[in-house]
């Protein structure tokens, strides 16, 4: 695991001493004298816009507003931050009315998607290197169909040199299948040996049935079913990557607009 930079535990230090600070608001008498629950609201919505400015800067990335490292430790912090921030608001973990439970079922919704993101953003891209070269998510669908094409051309040869259908058939009936698109996805983001036992066992099956011209094709083919395996494996886990923001950005832009209606309504019906 890695050590915790000297930024990142300043970061943690200054979010602490303002959490701490937001408590003593809300039971201090300058808290009261100011609403507590009108002081420790607007806070928690400058939190909460605070860190969707996150999003912007991602958007951004060419303008120099600072690294992206400090940003995101700034982002995971912050988010640490409205946890306790919520919590000191509300002042209890299911509140009564449809409105403030929606409130509460976003701001879920919110917290439970950013930590698994970044708990997968700091485990995937281990497993990612592991796979070999990274592939662009975009070009993963040319990379499956350049190996399609080059398992199609070892078979053709093989039905060429040997005169035999043998391995031909074997590919129409059991291995077009695999090289379709991408396979073994839920095994793959588990880390599991699925795809691999599969296609030992397909290729085993099969190698008892070829002669001594055909075997070196199959060598070959089973050189390209690994790499597909490699493929597979990159497109399962960036799909992982991609699929939490899909949940995490919509879910957080949800809530900052209901935060901003809650802030509109108290107000309106304070007065």
């Amino acid at each position: 695991m890695r050590a915790i930079s000297r930024p990142a535990i300043g970061i943690w230090i200054v979010a602490a001493i303002g959490i701490a600070a937001i408590a003593m608001l809300r039971t201090s008498s300058l808290g009261r004298a100011f609403d507590p629950d009108f002081a420790t609201g607007w806070i928690l919505l400058a939190i909460i816009i605070a860190l969707a400015l996150y999003g912007v800067r991602k958007k951004i990335p060419m303008l120099p507003l600072g690294r992206a490292s400090v940003w995101l430790s700034l982002h995971v912090v912050g988010g640490a931050v409205a946890i306790a921030a919520y919590a000191i608001h509300v002042g209890t973990l299911w509140p009564a009315g449809a409105a403030d439970r929606a409130l509460a079922l976003g701001f879920a919704l919110v917290f439970l998607s950013g930590v698994a993101g970044h708990l997968l953003q700091a485990v995937l891209p281990t497993r990612l290197a592991r796979s070999g070269p990274e592939l662009l998510y975009e070009r993963i669908p040319a990379e499956i169909a350049r190996l399609r094409d080059a398992a199609a051309e070892t078979i053709l040869g093989t039905a060429a040199v040997a005169g035999h259908t043998t391995l031909s058939d074997f590919y129409a009936q059991t291995l077009a299948w695999y090289f379709e698109r991408p396979r073994f996805a839920v095994d793959h983001i588990v880390g599991g040996q699925a795809a691999a036992t599969w296609e030992r066992l397909k290729l085993g099956a099969i190698e008892r049935l070829l002669t001594d011209e055909e075997r070196p094709n199959l060598a070959a083919l089973a050189a390209i079913c690994a790499r597909k395996r490699a493929v597979d494996a990159q497109y399962a886990l960036q799909s992982l990557l991609r699929a939490w923001t899909f949940v995490h950005v919509p879910a957080a832009s949800a809530f900052l607009v209901m935060a901003l209606w809650h802030s509109v309504l108290v107000h309106v019906y304070a007065g």
